[in-house]
């Protein structure tokens, strides 16, 4: 576990720093219409650098004797990795070599069928309260993302329908 301690703390230190390089070059300060750029990526990056260092330190003095996670932990955490990469797909569409196997359902679409898997499946809730937030939840979002804040976000067929 150690090996892998070093490693990956050490290339997510090496991210952090290009994002810190890039952050600064995009302007870290504060501006006439509030942050720029490269303000919230460059302390975003600053807390990745502080705590991979963390990582290092307390690697390198030999205190990080038990493994991060076991087996028996990681096992739900890779089972929300099927769902997770469903959602990508479910919201993008799959094309191979050109030839779409089947169309972008939208955010909204995929994220009510992410929901509803996710509860029902995975966290074995009742019927009524995965219908009230697989539907509540995108329907929420998309009130708050397309008619107040005025983002387009991505749409399948459904949304067309609809007439958005």
């Amino acid at each position: 576990m150690r090996t892998a301690d070093l490693v990956t703390a050490s290339v997510l230190l090496v991210v952090g720093g290009v994002i810190i390089f890039d952050a600064v070059r995009l302007g870290i300060g504060w501006g006439i219409e509030g942050p720029m750029s490269g303000f919230f990526p460059f302390w975003l990056a600053v807390i990745l650098v502080a705590c991979c260092a963390g990582v290092l330190a307390q690697t390198l003095r030999g205190d990080a004797t038990r493994p991060f996670v076991t087996r028996q932990r990681l096992r739900p955490v890779l089972a929300m990795l099927g769902p997770a990469v469903g959602f990508v797909l479910l919201t993008t569409g799959v094309t191979v070599f050109e030839i779409p196997l089947f169309p972008a359902l939208g955010l909204y679409v995929a994220a009510a069928v992410y929901l509803a898997f996710s509860m029902r499946w995975l966290g074995d809730h009742a019927w009524p309260a995965v219908a009230a937030l697989a539907l509540g939840l995108p329907v929420v979002t998309f009130l708050i993302f397309e008619r107040w804040f005025l983002v387009p976000m991505p749409k399948g067929p459904l949304e067309g329908w609809l007439g958005f």
